[in-house]
């Protein structure tokens, strides 16, 4: 476990204009990365069609989440290592990579391994995505920024299919892979003129062994489960050989994060009856929500005779019920602070939206199957942000980040699940239904069985034997999903109800928080993040002096302490502050801040070497003593933080630290500063 001395300095400030160009970019990666999850599932039919290899379908969505998975484990170390600009452009090229061989793709084979390319570089986008708001955007200004990134983040799950589709019908589907090229290429230039360059202060310690095992180990468990009764039987010894591979590595993985530095999946971590319980739930959100978006559209297409786009606007009762809840739950939760009954409340839901669909057939209407999708979506928003809330409420703070992204991972990976399972009961019930239903009229194509544009140009009466094939077919998936979700509905009544902290409940209450959006690991990001979040929901009246200053019993007025703290930071960053380096970051000429630089060199805080300025021992003395203010101020409102575990008590001093010189480093400009002083 890294020290808390070992993280990283502050950026530079950058301008308002240059943060929001930044923004920009990141939101571009993230809406590409998040996009690619959903956008194939309404092209899915046409790809099979012209494609082949129904068999391999599930692997279209399995293998870009898998690799997801595995980059998202991988580029946060590799941000601090090589620098988070230098990761997302390479995440970039990696993605544009994989989306031209995809587009280009003339095999289901190819087009697996290209969505497995995609996934690395999703996984690097989006981890790096956020690293980035955080290195960029002002402390005060974060929230905002992250929550209308989590915005986006949901808006993909709406926009995915209903794009796809539009894709699928009006030009191709690989132009559900083409459309990324340009827009990742735009990405990478813009990043390279506007992001900034940040490298940690530390080189982080990378669990290769233990990555290197989940990922072979779920590749084996998956495979196992797509070729089962497919490719080979259930009992030959290739299918035998996957699962006992799959046990080994998983069993190997656990006995090397026992011993890892710094563990991918910190193992201490299942003691907590919370953790343990909402990774069980996560997955189970997981496998029934993408399970769910991969073959609805399949259904739609196939039994009701949908377009490709129209069958990607009726999966949306689905996704805004799931949006409802999500949003509302978290609002519940942190105001009340109360959250064990919506993970139950969620999962019984799920289980009855899945039973419900299980219903369905070709006689069945639309309003019937608009309901059926809302009750599932209400089911899944109602527990899945609040998993992530629970975590972070019950684990220490030093397991902050590590807790945060363990339970995003067991969603990815009941994601993973979702998509092959239902992938594997699609394939061994449809291929007897199809045959039976082709015996019965020898004289129809089997290419239109294949493809539901073919299939609902044949006549109604001699189309209705393969129609029913399908719903048959769906309707049996779902009915496999039910005991999975009752099993989650048995294990939520094992969660426990503790008090929810300050800095959760602010969370909670975030709405861009409530899309599960991927997050930093860094568990002091995180706690920084949170402390933010709790500190703008503050009312004035709770604040004992909104100016820092005053709390200090500092004699510095709003100006000084600005030149000082602008002064102390860049010379932290760049090794060097100069009077025109600090105008060129606020867009200022250097003789509007001449004054009040004069003054702080007058007063004794700041002394000149030349060009450059270093702060006096009084000035020093004087930040440490508005930092220190922030810090009692901020420890003495949050009772929680009063934590026996010496290494959790480090950590939350050094997030205050943290929090107090950013907070002076990021006050606006001199001629700003008097309204606007922390």
């Amino acid at each position: 476990m890294a020290s808390v001395a070992e993280v990283a300095d502050s950026p530079a400030p950058v301008s308002h204009a240059r943060a929001n160009v930044v923004f920009i970019t990141v939101v571009l990666g993230m809406l590409m990365a998040a996009l690619d999850q959903t956008i194939v599932s309404t092209a899915l039919p046409t790809i099979v069609a012209d494609l082949g290899g129904a068999g391999h379908l599930a692997w279209v969505v399995t293998s870009y989440l898998l690799a997801e998975a595995v980059a998202t484990a991988l580029a946060g170390k590799f941000g601090d290592l090589f620098g988070r600009k230098r990761v997302f452009q390479i995440s970039g090229l990696i993605f544009i990579i994989g989306s031209m061989i995809a587009g280009l793709a003339n095999g289901m084979t190819l087009l697996v391994v290209a969505r497995a390319v995609q996934g690395l570089g999703a996984g690097g986008l989006m981890v790096t995505a956020m690293a980035l708001i955080a290195d960029v955007i002002p402390l005060r200004e974060r929230g905002k920024y992250q929550g209308a990134l989590g915005a986006v983040f949901g808006v993909t799950t709406v926009i995915g299919p209903t794009l796809g589709g539009l894709f699928t019908d009006h030009a191709s589907w690989r132009w559900c892979f083409y459309v990324n090229v340009p827009l990742a290429i735009l990405m990478i230039v813009v990043a390279a003129r506007a992001i900034p360059s940040i490298r940690s202060a530390v080189r982080p310690v990378i669990d290769y062994a233990g990555i290197a095992l989940v990922a072979v180990g779920v590749s084996c468990l998956v495979l196992g489960l797509e070729w089962g009764g497919q490719e080979y039987p259930w009992g030959s010894a290739t299918i035998l050989g996957l699962f006992a591979a799959a046990a080994i590595l998983l069993a190997c993985f656990v006995f090397v994060e026992f011993r890892a530095k710094e563990p991918m999946l910190p193992m201490h971590l299942f003691r907590s009856n919370a953790f343990t319980v909402c990774s069980i739930l996560s997955f189970i959100v997981g496998f029934a929500m993408m399970g769910a978006l991969t073959y609805l559209p399949a259904y739609l297409q196939y039994v009701n005779g949908l377009s490709a786009t129209a069958s990607g606007f009726r999966t949306l009762p689905m996704v805004v019920g799931l949006f409802i809840t999500s949003i509302i739950s978290g609002q519940i939760v942190g105001r009340t602070g109360k959250y064990k009954v919506f993970p139950i409340a969620g999962i019984a839901v799920t289980a009855l939206g899945l039973y419900l669909m299980s219903t369905m057939d070709r006689t069945t209407g639309f309003w019937t199957e608009s309901a059926y999708m809302l009750v599932l979506g209400l089911g899944l928003g109602l527990a899945m942000q609040v998993l992530t809330i629970v975590v972070q409420n019950t684990v220490p703070y030093a397991d902050l980040g590590t807790a945060t992204s363990g339970v995003t991972f067991f969603r990815t990976l009941g994601s993973t699940f979702g998509a092959s399972v239902f992938g594997t009961l699609y394939s061994n019930r449809l291929t007897p239904n199809l045959r039976e239903a082709l015996a019965n009229d020898p004289s129809v194509d089997p290419a239109a069985a294949g493809s539901p544009q073919l299939l609902h140009r044949l006549p109604y009466e001699r189309a209705v034997p393969i129609i029913d094939a399908y719903a048959d077919t769906i309707a049996y998936m779902f009915r496999w999903a039910v005991p999975v979700a009752l099993l989650g509905f048995v294990v939520a009544w094992f969660l426990k109800q503790v008090p929810l902290r300050d800095t959760v409940r602010a969370d909670a209450s975030d709405v861009g928080s409530g899309f599960a959006m991927p997050d930093s690991s860094d568990r002091v990001v995180r706690l920084e993040h949170s402390l933010a979040a709790m500190m703008r929901r503050l009312r004035t009246d709770e604040v004992p002096d909104p100016r820092i200053l005053a709390a200090a019993d500092s004699p510095l007025t709003p100006d000084r302490a600005w030149a000082i703290g602008q002064v102390r930071m860049l010379n932290r960053v760049r090794g060097s502050a100069t009077l025109a380096a600090i105008a060129r970051a606020h867009r200022l000429p250097p003789e509007v801040l001449e004054p009040v630089f004069d003054r702080v060199t007058a007063d004794g805080y700041v002394e000149f070497h030349g060009d450059t300025m270093q702060l006096t021992p009084t000035g020093l003395a004087e930040l440490e003593r508005l930092q220190e203010a922030w810090r009692r101020w901020l420890c003495g409102y949050l009772d929680d933080w009063d934590c026996a575990d010496p290494a959790d008590r480090a950590l939350l001093d050094q997030a205050v630290a943290n929090i107090a010189a950013k907070l002076l480093d990021e006050a606006d400009r001199p001629d700003a500063l008097p309204a606007r002083v922390v």
